[in-house]
């Protein structure tokens, strides 16, 4: 049996054929987009779905989303300029994982060695059953 290349595949049954094209359609949307939004706004959203003239862009954040949504009105008009029949924009925020940074646990404060011996001073003042004393005494160690 000789190997069929995976679009041959995708367009052989009917399912499959109309899975590609959305699929296609998808990817020529997403390049409109890329030209016709802002840089900074197209590399945190993307074109995530097409139906009946209805675009979903999903966003990276709820600011990027809140920009993309006052320009709704001249996203339409330029997709529409550039022969997509987009006639409806939604946009959801959709974080990716890249987006979603976290900051790594057990990282140790950077303190100055003047502020490190200002907290010093300041612990020693404080009396022996200070919580606060406490939390500066563990600030002083941990920090770098």
């Amino acid at each position: 049996m000789a190997a069929r290349s995976l679009d041959a595949y995708l367009n052989s049954a009917d399912g499959l054929a109309r899975l590609s094209a959305h699929a296609g359609r998808l990817v020529k949307l997403q390049r409109v987009f890329e030209e016709i939004a802002p840089s900074f706004l197209a590399a945190s959203s993307r074109v995530a779905n097409f139906k009946l003239g209805k675009v979903v862009i999903h966003a990276d954040s709820g600011a990027v989303a809140a920009k993309l949504r006052q320009m709704l009105p001249s996203l339409i008009d330029e997709f529409s300029l550039k022969g997509a029949e987009v006639t409806e924009i939604q946009v959801k925020v959709q974080p990716t994982h890249g987006a979603m940074q976290h900051k790594k646990p057990g990282q140790a404060p950077v303190v100055g060695a003047s502020a490190k011996a200002g907290l010093d001073r300041l612990a020693t003042a404080l009396p022996a059953d200070s919580p606060l004393k406490e939390a500066l005494g563990r600030l002083v160690k941990r920090s770098r």
